[in-house]
């Protein structure tokens, strides 16, 4: 009944994990390994890392779980390049054909007969390849013998989202541009019980529509579009009008009222937009609407079933705003969203639906609980951290109070990096793969990001401690448990926008870690003893990584992107190292100039 279960993710941002009675043992995904951003393709470093740091042979793996159904089999691992280029770059006959025809006759793609079955069935070769092939690796390569079981997408997302809420009864809902023909579940669950109440076909899919605009914006859609979500701040949504008549919510239904997709959905917004068109504008007009519809299609399932809890997964919530205007509803009393809410996160899902599965088979369930720990990766073992320091020639020394030292240097305006313990999982770094600053200068934005060579418009996010939360925050009582892995933002207070404006956006939030001693103490230290130094309670965490690389994962990794960076100290383990020092010339060049953290709230908050 305890069996171990090999959880699988081989699409995009692929990986592994081990899960035991419902726990999630270890979750690591390729790019951290690879070191390709959003890597690609069947896991085998995650499969190996997730099963040694679970301590599993592969004799011991009782079950693998595989998310989605219909998917053709990538057997190496390579970047995923955006979503578009990925469509430039594909050799797949069927998969372009249907691309294309799609692109150019999206109008009446939902009036001819039996499209997409007839285009599933062509690749239904493929699938049943992928489902034999993937038994015979884990067989050839691992010595893993159990039997595999697939699952759904949607359903992978809306376990990942149910079973790491410890919530008994809540709405859940997954939404993205699309998975196994679907953009979107609902499923109202109670006692651990799934029904699924409402599907999404792809085609009215909300999040391709914000892909779009990220490519008409320059970036890479499906992969920057949390560029768009900080720049959204920026403008005015001048082009709602036209966005509303292209995708909105009828009655509780995702509605693609443009009949466009793909290449012709970019041809109709590209000729349908005023000469001289702004990005800030375009990007704040797709904000607004996304958190609009999404915000009516939760509202009319929150009320069809008379949930006050609502747990969350699917790209699409990855935009932290439209999680905190969802939070913001009448309706809505506790919010969740899981850690690895994008595709990071179907290998978790489709482990835990069948570890719960399981239980039930053997007549119990396992009862709700909150994920206790994000921090599921590879840990830096101390042994190596100076063996790194030293091939690198880095100065160091070994504090005796280590998170005092580190606080006095924040205090004294250094940039400290820091990469100790076990790697988070999910996008977001969470103090053991963390860039710690202050968070009282406005100008930290430019000149931080500009050394990390980082194109951002997202502000630096606060790490905050968990008992000062509501002196910081407004109304985030009910988002405390998503606020840990930093899935929401949160309106600030006058306080926070008087002393923390290296972290508060120009709309008036900001996206926080709430740490709690418990969860992470050596990093609660820190922000602590920072606090008695300062008087302020939160400091800059921004993920330690340079731009376009995965944050790192070993020591190795640390060091390299450490001297990279022309960052002031690192903290590897129990050593604090110097760097260049570099810091105070980049701060100097922006002195003076005007910069992008003013805190006037330029819209209010739904329901705030």
């Amino acid at each position: 009944p305890d069996m171990l279960i090999l959880g699988i993710a081989d699409g995009q941002t692929s990986g592994a994990c081990v899960v035991h009675d419902g726990r999630i043992l270890s979750a690591v995904n390729e790019e951290r390994i690879v070191r390709l951003k959003q890597a690609r393709g069947f896991p085998r470093e995650s499969i190996r890392e997730a099963l040694r740091l679970a301590g599993v042979e592969p004799s011991d793996v009782g079950a693998v779980a595989v998310s989605d159904l219909r998917m053709k089999l990538r057997e190496e691992v390579d970047a995923w390049p955006g979503w578009f280029e990925a469509r430039a770059e594909s050799r797949d006959g069927i998969d372009d054909l249907f691309f294309h025809t799609a692109s150019r006759l999206g109008r009446i793609v939902p009036y001819i007969p039996g499209i997409k079955r007839v285009y599933y069935g062509l690749r239904a070769p493929y699938h049943a390849q992928r489902r034999r092939r993937i038994g015979e690796i884990l067989r050839d390569d691992f010595g893993v013998s159990a039997p595999v079981r697939f699952f759904h997408h949607h359903y992978a997302h809306a376990a990942s989202a149910y079973h790491t809420s410890g919530f008994d009864d809540a709405l859940v809902v997954t939404m993205d541009g699309g998975g196994d023909g679907h953009c979107s579940h609902v499923y109202s669950v109670r006692n651990g019980q799934f029904e699924r109440i409402s599907t999404t076909d792809s085609y009215d899919s909300l999040g391709n529509y914000y892909a779009y605009v990220t490519a008409l914006c320059g970036f890479k859609a499906k992969r920057h579009e949390g560029k768009i979500t900080g720049l959204a701040a920026s403008g005015d949504p001048v082009y709602r009008e036209l966005f509303e008549s292209l995708i909105g919510c009828e009655n509780g239904h995702l509605v693609n009222r443009g009949r466009v997709l793909f290449h012709g959905a970019l041809e109709r917004l590209g000729s349908s937009l005023p000469e001289g068109w702004s990005h800030a504008d375009l990007a704040a007009t797709i904000q607004v609407v996304a958190e609009e519809v999404s915000t009516s299609f939760v509202r009319h399932w929150m009320r069809a079933t008379g949930h006050s809890q609502v747990a969350l997964a699917g790209g699409v919530f990855a935009n932290v705003r439209i999680n905190e205007e969802i939070l913001n509803l009448d309706e809505v009393e506790r919010l969740f969203v899981h850690p690895g809410m994008s595709d990071e996160g179907l290998g978790v899902g489709a482990a835990l639906a069948l570890s719960h599965e399981e239980a039930r088979r053997g007549g119990r369930r396992i009862e709700p609980q909150v994920l206790s720990t994000a921090h599921l990766g590879t840990d830096i073992d101390e042994s190596v951290c100076e063996d790194a320091l030293r091939s690198a020639r880095l100065e160091f020394e070994s504090p005796r109070h280590v998170a005092a030292h580190t606080a006095r240097l924040l205090h004294e305006g250094h940039v400290v990096a820091r990469a100790t313990g076990k790697l988070e999982y999910g996008p977001r770094a969470l103090g053991n793969r963390t860039i710690m600053y202050r968070a009282d200068d406005p100008t930290v934005n430019d000149w931080l990001n500009e050394l990390l060579k980082r194109t951002e418009f997202m502000p630096f996010a606060p790490a905050s401690l968990d008992g000062y939360t509501d002196e910081l925050y407004l109304n985030a009582a009910g988002g405390r448990e998503a606020a840990r892995f930093m899935t929401t933002t949160f309106h600030c207070t006058d306080w926070m926008c008087e002393r923390g404006a290296g972290v508060v956006h120009i709309d008036g939030t900001a996206r926080p870690q709430i740490v709690r001693e418990q969860d992470n103490p050596d990093f609660y230290a820190i922000i602590e003893e920072y606090r008695k130094l300062s008087g302020f309670p939160a400091v800059i965490n921004t993920s330690f990584n340079v731009h376009e690389e995965p944050i790192v994962r070993t020591a190795e990794d640390a060091v390299k992107a450490f001297l990279e960076s022309d960052l002031d100290y690192l903290q590897l383990g129990p050593f604090v190292a110097k760097g260049q020092v570099g810091t105070a010339a980049a701060r100097k060049k922006w002195e003076g100039r005007s910069v992008s953290g003013t805190h006037r709230p330029r819209r209010a908050s739904v329901g705030s």
